[in-house]
């Protein structure tokens, strides 16, 4: 789907002279955007390693390690392999052709891969133990136990299984995507014959984990895989066993969508679902047993991969993100503080939020101000009388979200509601395709976004009745509209009834509903019409100031900074006396601190309790400083095949909350990483004499002291406006009647 641009701000034109023109650019001077994502994966795997962690916390970094690692394999490392096949492929600013990339990946992530399950053997495993908590394999049991875990085997698991041999007659089975299966390794009759090779796959639907008792142990376990390889004779009686072991496959596992054949694209997207998980294989790893040598060219040759490349072998369980769950919900001990996200001063107790967002913007920095004010004001807006029309993007909800239920609920009251679900979204497909149906059916009008664009912009309207004349209250966040990833990860949001902001916003849902782009944005700037262009014109009108000796800084705070013209950009500012500081938590494919090129640029990155996801950016622009923040990384992806927003912060309370974040963010020294030009990053260290800083918990400290000791007292305890679960460490939340108290500006 084409568009006609729409002007943008006019600081992208009357600087377009200082952006540098597209054109051969000196691979030299960018990273390797796969290998960049890589390093970031190392630096999860870092948090998983410091002792200043606690165990269940260290565990969980482990966990998510190895989860990226997955859809790195299965998005990334999927979409390098199918380019190898083709005659045509597309090579990176840095240079490097498929292959490359492949080997370069391959060897680095191997290099994880073992020190990963070493951190596993030498550091986990112990810790562990010492605090109660074991996995066991089944022969290291005591008698009696023993023959409780083979009579649960017979009982509970041994009808369920399929054992599978492999022969002319049988050919190999499809391993579904990152399932467990045992490769059983056995004699034929004869013993010139190739051994025989059988598989039995480990039930997905029963826990790994089985609790046995274990004498002076709290808690043990043992592993399904490991009961069921016990018992593998029982499936193959007559045959002489030559070794079993554990093995995992993962797949291409991105959409193929093409959405000008597509005649219904809900229904496209759900055929495609159905075809994924027969996806291509693109690596196996394979754990601790018997035969595997004997059989892993065999094992290759049937999924149709490298043996040198894609096998990974492990020296512990496959899958560790499925044993987090072995430290329990009641050990605080071995667990980050507990923190209670606070509601904003100017949102609490207040019985009508409107009109506290008339009167001036209300920024959000999550999650250290709760989410649950956005849900509130979604579920007062269902029930409201006088508001008349709700629309809003909806991008990864979650399950059983408070928000679609409020929309339906409002659906069903009689308002407009027009929900913009993106079907697209990676890895949440099926969950939007089932709660678009719900919405469609309680008489919502749903939309599937526009074709060729992903809708990852976050934006909520209400259009209420007042006094005779309709008012548009708008709400914009750099994250979902997710209540319990509001609690996981870092963003930023605000409420305002701005009626610039009101009618560009209007204007955006026009043109995902219509695809009808205004002649003129007021404030907002929105991909593909013209972001790109207006990123490019703000940093070439920094680079002007610092031409003609006026104040020029950048600092800017991202999770992936990977397109090449804003590169060529920031390097042009640098190279003019430009002072940039970047805080990139992911990938990052700029190279700082080159001589004649990047000096003046500093690339951060943070790794802490919270995923730090918000967008914020501050331009100096000669000591009249701009703030904005956006749904949209600095990526080609986010510029040109996705539908964002930068907006810009116009209250000054909100521009002092964005102020303090970024500075905040640039004095820590607890968990901050510095990218070397090599693409190499090494941890900030505290200046000798000074105190060490850690944002994060700086933000907690924050949000504690903005409850202030007589609102704790005056409620009883802690208050929250709205009653919705927020999984671990949620409190009961509820609704409160109070007089509104005058508002106070929040810091």
């Amino acid at each position: 789907m084409t568009f006609e641009t729409p002007s943008t701000p006019d600081v992208a034109a009357r600087h377009s002279s200082l952006v540098p023109a597209a054109g051969d650019s000196d691979p030299t001077q960018y990273l390797n955007r796969e290998l960049s994502w890589l390093e970031f994966n190392a630096r999860v795997l870092s948090e998983a390693a410091s002792m200043e962690v606690p165990l269940f916390e260290r565990l969980k970094f482990l966990g998510i390690f190895f989860s990226n690692l997955d859809e790195f394999f299965m998005v990334r490392v999927a979409g390098l392999q199918a380019q190898t096949h083709r005659t045509i492929t597309e090579v990176p600013p840095d240079g490097m052709k498929p292959q490359e990339q492949l080997l370069a990946i391959s060897a680095r992530a191997h290099a994880l891969f073992d020190s990963a399950y070493r951190l596993w053997n030498t550091e986990m495993l112990p810790a562990l133990h010492r605090v109660g908590v074991r996995i066991v394999r089944p022969e290291e049991l005591d008698a009696a136990e023993l023959a409780v875990l083979d009579e649960r085997f017979r009982t509970d698991i041994f009808p369920i299984l399929t054992p599978l041999a492999i022969d002319p007659g049988h050919p190999f089975p499809h391993l579904r995507n990152k399932s467990i299966n045992l490769g059983i390794m056995f004699s034929r009759e004869h013993e010139g014959e190739e051994p025989g090779f059988g598989v039995i796959q480990v039930p997905p639907m029963l826990s790994r984990l089985m609790r046995v008792r274990v004498d002076g142990c709290g808690r043990a376990f043992v592993l399904l895989e490991d009961v069921i390889a016990r018992h593998v004779k029982e499936f193959f009686p007559v045959s002489r066993l030559r070794g079993t072991y554990p093995f995992r496959v993962t797949r291409n596992w991105d959409l193929e969508i093409d959405e000008e054949e597509g005649e219904d694209l809900l229904e496209t997207i759900q055929a495609e679902l159905r075809r994924r998980d027969r996806g291509n294989a693109v690596r196996v790893e394979i754990g601790v047993g018997g035969g595997v040598g004997a059989s892993v060219q065999r094992l290759c040759r049937a999924l149709g991969i490298d043996p040198n490349l894609d096998v990974y072998r492990v020296s512990g369980p496959l899958s560790i993100v499925d044993l987090v769950s072995v430290v329990g919900e009641d050990d605080r001990h071995l667990r980050d503080e507990s923190f209670t996200p606070q509601v904003p001063s100017a949102l609490r107790d207040v019985e009508d939020p409107f009109a506290v967002i008339r009167e001036r913007d209300v920024p959000l920095h999550h999650p250290y101000d709760s989410f649950d004010p956005v849900v509130e004001f979604i579920s007062r807006a269902a029930d409201d009388p006088n508001v008349l029309a709700i629309k809003q993007t909806l991008y990864r909800t979650g399950g059983d979200s408070p928000i679609v239920k409020a929309l339906a609920r409002a659906a069903e009251n009689g308002k407009q509601v027009t929900a913009i679900v993106e079907l697209k979204a990676r890895f949440d497909e099926a969950s939007n395709i089932q709660w678009a149906r719900t919405l469609e059916q309680s008489g919502a009008q749903v939309i599937y976004g526009l074709l060729g664009l992903k809708t990852h912009v976050k934006a909520l309207l209400v259009v209420r009745r007042e006094k005779d004349k309709l008012r548009r209250y708008v709400h914009l966040s750099t994250g979902n509209y997710n209540p319990h990833t509001a609690r996981l990860y870092t963003d930023f949001g605000l409420f305002t009834a701005n009626r610039e902001i009101g009618e560009d916003v209007t204007s955006l849902f026009n043109l995902l509903t219509g695809y009808s782009a205004p002649p003129r944005w007021n404030r907002l700037v929105v991909a593909p019409l013209g972001l790109h262009e207006a990123i490019l014109g703000l940093i070439a009108r920094e680079t002007e100031h610092a031409r003609a000796g006026r104040k020029a800084e950048i600092v800017a705070q991202m999770n992936a900074l990977v397109d090449v013209d804003v590169i060529d950009a920031l390097y042009t500012a640098s190279q003019h006396g430009v002072d940039i500081r970047l805080f990139v938590r992911g990938i990052c494919c700029l190279r700082p601190g080159i001589p004649g090129l990047s000096e003046r640029i500093q690339v951060r990155a943070l790794i802490d309790r919270f995923l730090e996801h918000k967008r914020v950016f501050r331009f100096a622009n000669g000591g009249s400083e701009e703030f904005y923040f956006s749904s949209a990384d600095w990526m080609p992806r986010n510029f040109h095949r996705r539908v964002e927003v930068l907006v810009p912060l116009l209250d000054p309370a909100a521009r002092t909350r964005a102020e303090d974040m970024l500075a905040t963010l640039a004095a820590d020294t607890a968990k901050t990483w510095a990218l070397n030009a090599d693409g190499s990053y090494t941890r900030v260290a505290t200046p000798t004499g000074a105190a060490t800083v850690r944002s994060q918990q700086r933000f907690m400290e924050l949000a504690r002291e903005r409850l202030k000791p007589a609102d704790v007292l005056a409620r009883g305890g802690r208050f929250h406006i709205f009653q919705v679960g927020h999984g671990e460490g949620g409190d009961e939340l509820r609704r409160k009647n109070g007089k509104k108290k005058k508002h106070n500006p929040v810091s």
